[in-house]
């Protein structure tokens, strides 16, 4: 059975992309978010199978990915017998995140609550109150990054993630499209996402804004919830950083 990579973190927080980035590396098997917990190790047997039936399984591959965005999905390592995993967490600050929430489930359904943003906020202030719980009950053995320095400095995060990761090969700022590319659930469903490359994201939510109050509500819970992160981890990656 392979090791592990998990990457807990939201909705619109570059996922996709990463996950593709990793999973186009020789030693990586998986790239979208598969939308199951884990709580026994039947959970990894299942995870496991249903990629390799979907996708395969590549021969030289040590590592399985899966990421976590949702609070239904729980990873309880201990009880999983992944003390070993690896672990990254991400965020992406709220006044870029949550309008993008906002116009992606607009756009699926005119009733769906995170179209709205109240619906969104909830579901932001939510999930990290999930990812500090998590790392105050895991100190030490995450690696936290800010989810922008994928856009702001690739090659750097990059570099990092493949000392993280131990790889033997650097990861590339290119990557593969896969059968689930660009489908609904499986992660982003824009047309960036099938380009097979890092580019540089449009500003296109002018129209959507946030009320002082939901405003103020989100960048505490960024703010509180970063410094645990940051406070708290095996290793991190900010995006204030020079090249």
């Amino acid at each position: 059975m392979r090791s592990r990579i998990f990457l807990l973190s939201h909705m619109r927080a570059y996922t996709s992309l990463l996950g593709h980035l990793l999973g186009s590396h020789p030693e990586i098997d998986g790239y979208y978010e598969m939308h199951r917990g884990y709580r026994t190790p039947e959970d990894l047997a299942l995870q496991e199978a249903a990629y390799q039936r979907e996708e395969g399984l590549k021969p030289g591959g040590r590592y399985l990915f899966d990421k976590l965005l949702h609070n239904d999905y729980p990873l309880l390592l201990d009880r999983i017998g992944q003390e070993e995993a690896m672990v990254l967490i991400a965020l992406r600050e709220p006044d870029s995140a949550l309008p993008s929430i906002v116009h992606l489930f607009r756009g699926r359904s005119p009733v769906d609550p995170y179209g709205e943003p109240e619906g969104a906020c909830g579901y932001y202030v939510e999930r990290l109150a999930w990812l500090e719980a998590f790392a105050t009950a895991w100190p030490g053995r995450y690696h936290y990054f800010d989810a922008e320095c994928l856009m702001e400095r690739p090659q750097s995060l990059l570099a990092t993630l493949t000392r993280w990761l131990e790889l033997g090969s650097p990861l590339r700022g290119e990557y593969r499209r896969f059968s689930r590319t660009g489908l609904a659930r499986a992660g982003d469903s824009s047309a960036a996402i099938t380009s097979g490359a890092i580019l540089p994201r449009e500003w296109r939510y002018g129209d959507i804004a946030l009320s002082p109050a939901l405003q103020t509500q989100a960048r505490e819970a960024y703010r509180a919830c970063r410094q645990t992160l940051m406070a708290q981890a095996r290793a991190v990656e900010l995006k204030e950083l020079a090249n």
